[in-house]
């Protein structure tokens, strides 16, 4: 199991931990998919203590990133989908896997989902992630 050096980027919102109203999301790297839990907050909530389906398509997203970013990979959300099955409220516990499906020279299309602890499907979502330059920026620190 391989886990990401979260240092690197540091104010992202997603994953930084210096950002303090960040989502602090630590994935890790197992069987060829990416891999996190989250529990959404009361930060988090849209209305009547439901997690924000804005706040859930950020997550997804960032298991596209990190799928790739564990391949040696960087990349850009160019195109994202995303279906929400079950309604996510505030301190229930996610499970975020991010994947590859397919992969060209430019592009790389993933799949990401967000189950409960009971295997039950809460979100999905397939992505076309465009691949980054190599002179792209390494952090924002």
């Amino acid at each position: 199991m391989e886990t990401a050096d979260r240092d690197k980027y540091g104010f992202c919102f997603a994953c930084g931990k210096k950002n303090p109203i960040g989502l602090k999301l630590d994935f890790r790297f197992e069987d060829e998919k990416a891999r996190a839990e989250f529990t959404p907050g009361p930060y988090h909530e849209s209305w009547n203590g439901v997690f924000h389906g804005g706040l859930l398509a950020v997550c997804l997203d960032e298991a596209f990133g990190y799928v790739l970013y564990f391949q040696g990979l960087k990349g850009m959300t160019a195109r994202m989908e995303m279906r929400i099955r079950k309604t996510v409220r505030t301190g229930q516990k996610i499970l975020l896997t991010g994947e590859v499906r397919k992969r060209t020279r430019k592009i790389v299309e993933t799949y990401a989902r967000a189950e409960f602890e009971d295997g039950t499907l809460a979100a999905e979502a397939t992505a076309a992630m465009y691949l980054a330059d190599r002179d792209s920026p390494k952090s924002s620190d």
